[in-house]
């Protein structure tokens, strides 16, 4: 629309309405189309094109060959690996155990046989417990459900005083007096392999 107005503006400056009226009617804009020619496509010679293919063919040769020599290494861990003053010390460190009789060993697996038996009643007796109970609270429930819906409302509403818990137990280790911790710094140290 500003192209034409720029047209009017040009034919009222020339002499008249007359004129910019017939050249309103006789001028026609149409939207402006963002296309443009297609390139050619270049031709290149086959022996270029051969080579870079041949070229592409090596990298992912040489990828593939050095992918598989490192198959066969595993990524080290730096947590797991022994330092060399152990490992020069190990003979001192081995100690020489005497081999366990066969009445020891079956002892030894008798033993570990009634500890497991002994673990599993004690979980399903605690399992017994906890379902008892649940029972008897919802059997409460029901009862006061029969006496008053207030009531029964008011027994299942959540108490809001007794989320705000603090809590504090033992610790794996005792506290460092005067121990200013650090608030957020972290120094990224794992090394990188490649």
């Amino acid at each position: 629309m500003s192209l034409f107005s720029a047209f009017a503006r040009l034919g009222l400056q020339r002499g008249g309405a007359a004129g910019t009226a017939v050249a309103a009617r006789c001028l026609h804009t149409t939207p402006v189309l963002c296309a443009e020619p297609l390139k050619k496509k270049k031709k290149l010679d086959p022996q270029v094109v051969k080579q870079r293919e041949d070229r592409r063919k090596k990298k992912i040769e040489k990828q593939i060959r050095r992918l598989e020599k490192n198959a066969r290494q595993l990524k080290p861990v730096e947590e797991l690996e022994v330092p060399l003053e152990l490992i020069d010390e190990k003979s001192k460190r081995q100690r020489k155990l005497t081999p366990l009789g066969s009445a020891e060993v079956e002892e030894r697996a008798l033993l570990k046989k009634e500890w497991a038996r002994y673990k599993h009643d004690e979980r399903v007796a605690d399992f017994q417990i906890i379902d008892r109970l649940v029972q008897s609270q919802n059997k409460a429930l029901e009862e006061l459900r029969r006496e008053s819906e207030e009531l029964y409302q008011a027994a299942i509403e959540v108490d809001l005083q007794l989320l705000p818990v603090s809590l504090k137990g033992p610790v794996a280790t005792p506290a460092i007096k005067n121990y200013a911790s650090p608030d957020g710094d972290y120094i990224h140290q794992s090394m990188k392999w490649e």
